[in-house]
């Protein structure tokens, strides 16, 4: 197994991070603003991933994103539109505006089945039009101690999304959800962000929204802290998605905040930072045109 922490120098200091979240906290509304509300609104994975969601239900959410962009012209798209991977293609058909197609794949939200199943669910959403894959780390493995093993379904998912890409001109981005509730300490939450990084994630994601426990500013916290030591030791850029539990414009804020605190500046785009929302978009927009808006 390996010791990522030692190899990468890190460990997390619950301490100072708390100090750290608490000024956070504090600071919120001084950070509110109309651009800053927009920004996050814009860095949006607009998602819907219910189990009675029908080719119809989707649809209606990508129809609605361009009634948005007509209704509210000032205001940016979501970066994508995140769905499950059977609807991709119903994505693909109804898009009429410029976000990308996000899909959770690999058997989400559990990852729970053969590591062949999982690469032809990705295979298949790649081909149908997916933009970006959402897969969760094998927790199967890596709580059993088994690095090496939740390290290479990792490597492979990546090869084949990426041969499928490569095959159509373009690059597909992969996500890796840690399922930060359920690795209970900040060491394992920091070893499964570097096993993923190093194995060849575009971002690393908190949570699926489907356990008790999903996105926590402690657990975002330590995430970026292994982002930045990562970019340190490698010159590559990840990204970091918070994701399940994010319900307010504060929310969103926080989640800002701590991004803006650990990794700076550049990592205040879309490319590098994303929401996983369901329910964050009324709020935000409701914050900016101080009336309640339930659009989405």
């Amino acid at each position: 197994m390996i010791d990522y922490l030692n190899k990468y120098g890190y460990t997390p200091d619950q301490e100072a991070m708390g100090r750290s979240l608490e000024i956070i906290a504090e600071n919120l509304e001084n950070i509110a603003s109309e651009q800053v509300y927009m920004d996050c609104f814009s860095m949006m994975d607009l998602t819907t991933l219910k189990t009675d969601d029908t080719p119809a239900s989707v649809a209606k959410l990508v129809d609605k994103v361009a009634s948005f962009a007509e209704t509210y012209p000032d205001w940016p798209l979501p970066a994508s539109v995140c769905v499950y991977s059977n609807f991709a293609s119903t994505v693909k058909e109804c898009r009429k505006n410029d976000f990308n197609i996000t899909v959770v794949s690999a058997c989400f939200p559990s990852s729970q089945s053969f590591l062949e199943v999982k690469l032809r669910e990705c295979e298949l959403a790649v081909e149908q039009g997916a933009d970006e894959v959402d897969i969760v780390l094998a927790l199967n493995a890596f709580l059993a101690g088994d690095y090496e093993t939740a390290s290479e379904e990792i490597r492979q998912i990546r090869k084949c999304i990426d041969k499928v890409a490569q095959s159509q001109g373009r690059h597909v981005h992969l996500k890796v959800i840690l399922e930060t509730g359920l690795l209970r300490t900040p060491e394992a939450i920091a070893n499964a962000s570097f096993l993923a990084m190093e194995s060849g994630a575009d971002f690393i994601k908190t949570s699926t929204g489907k356990v008790d426990v999903n996105a926590t500013p402690a657990a975002a916290y330590v995430m970026c802290e292994c982002i930045a030591r990562y970019h340190e030791a490698t010159g590559r850029k990840v990204g970091f998605k918070p994701a399940g539990g994010i319900s307010s414009a504060m929310d969103a804020l926080c989640y800002y905040s701590i991004v803006s605190t650990v990794l700076g500046k550049a990592w205040l785009n879309k490319e590098l930072f994303r929401f996983g929302v369901s329910r964050v978009a009324n709020s935000i927009i409701s914050a900016v045109e101080q009336k309640t808006v339930t659009f989405f």
